[in-house]
């Protein structure tokens, strides 16, 4: 195991003890002007150099458990992680790209790569005798939290808003947790504060705005698809790794991921890391030069709600910066038919947030900044049938026939 003995600011550097009450803040310091999310500070020499010794004995990604802040007693599992990588070479050579592949973090448990921050959390929270954790949550990362508090036997709360694809909050009420639907955004927020301060709640996700992101310990576990991308692909560090990207809790932790492993002297080079992102707020952070993550209009109602804040983090904003990557605004334009075409010739079913990275790639290619032979890795966030009745017309109708006859005639006339 590796305990963090502290924190730092991911901006200013401020060092933080290990007791540091996390509010969602961020850097106590940075917090009054230009808010930034903290990093755990780890005993390095403690970290197992390769993977060899963390590979035995375990089928989740606590197999890397020494490069995680949580000792083996306290981790609650559900057998997540060790996702595939696939190679998409037929959508790949729609978009531009030859050398595609997809990172399918639909098959975690709940179907979404949420479950890699939600086993550290719970663990965490656990761990620190909390017993109610909470989030505030469109989707995914309440079904996962409720799915781990389950797990753990400890009380979940989810904090919504009207217009949350009711899939998810079907499966978020099935894993037992208590679903609070508010009508103002900001009031989600305002209530967890309220029961962190007078009753001790475990929260994982932003309470507070300007928003810094999730909490530092729980983002470790994205570290951990960067781990599985270059074991999969036996060291070989892919040019892109691209990702949508709301408030940057699993870009910015990917990304330090695949700092960490460059460190250790395990990759000789790193990834230049894309933000498919919804209304621009990094793209235009990253146009102007500044380090303050600027606010956008929102200019439409995005099919991929789960990605559609106006402002996104500095996190994110760093992540881009230090990789030399980009931030691509995708519109509802084509999100739906391109979560088709990757179903239909790669047989990847995707969240329509999980389809953004595709438009992103084909973008970044058009525009001759991702060549035709780089290699380039896609991350699908989650399953397609979390969002269907965003994705689906539920007034489609299809044909039904009575006869065997009627359906060969059928058959015949469509396909010829």
């Amino acid at each position: 195991m590796t305990i963090a003995t502290g924190y730092s600011c991911i901006r200013c550097e401020a060092i933080y003890p290990a007791a540091l009450t996390i509010d969602s803040r961020g850097c106590p310091l940075c917090a009054p002007v230009a808010p930034a999310n903290l990093a755990p500070i780890y005993d390095r020499p403690a970290i197992t150099r390769g993977f060899a010794k963390e590979e035995h004995g375990r089928s989740s990604l606590w197999k890397y458990g020494q490069r995680l802040p949580c000792a083996d007693e306290d981790v609650v599992t559900l057998g997540e992680g060790l996702t595939p990588l696939v190679a998409c070479p037929r959508i790949g050579a729609s978009l531009g790209t030859a050398n595609l592949f997809i990172k399918d973090e639909s098959r975690n448990p709940t179907w979404s790569y949420k479950d890699r921050f939600s086993t550290v959390a719970v663990s965490i929270a656990r761990a620190q005798g909390a017993k109610v954790v909470a989030t505030a949550s469109s989707g995914n990362a309440g079904a996962s939290l409720a799915a781990y508090a389950a797990r753990a036997d400890m009380d979940c709360v989810v904090a919504t808003f009207a217009g949350t694809a009711s899939p998810m909050l079907s499966q978020i009420r099935k894993h037992g947790a208590t679903v609070l639907s508010l009508a103002k955004k900001v009031d989600r927020w305002k209530f967890l504060a309220e029961a962190q301060a007078r009753f001790g709640w475990f929260i994982t996700s932003p309470f507070s705005a300007p928003v810094v992101g999730g909490h530092p310990l729980a983002i470790e576990g994205y570290k951990t698809i960067a781990y599985e991308i270059i074991e999969q692909r036996s060291g070989d560090v892919p040019d892109w790794c691209v990702m949508p990207v709301c408030y940057g809790d699993a870009l910015s932790g990917v990304w330090a991921g695949f700092k960490e492993l460059f460190y250790d002297g395990l990759i000789d080079r790193l990834p230049k890391m894309v933000a498919a992102e919804v209304h621009g707020s990094l793209s235009a952070s990253l146009a102007q030069g500044t380090d303050h993550v600027l606010e956008q209009e929102v200019r439409f109602d995005p099919l991929a709600v789960s990605i559609g804040t106006s402002r996104s983090t500095y996190q994110a904003l760093k992540a881009i910066r230090e990789s030399s990557g980009q931030a691509v605004p995708v519109s509802n334009d084509g999100l739906i038919d391109m979560q088709s075409c990757l179903a239909a010739s790669e047989g990847i079913f995707a969240e329509l947030a999980s389809v953004a990275p595709l438009m992103a790639i084909r973008a970044l290619s058009d525009r001759g900044v991702i060549e035709p032979r780089s290699k380039v890795i896609a991350v699908v966030t989650a399953g397609g049938l979390k969002d269907l009745d965003r994705s689906t017309d539920p007034a489609t109708s299809y044909e039904s026939f009575d006869t065997t006859a009627d359906a060969w005639s059928w058959f015949l006339n469509h396909n010829n």
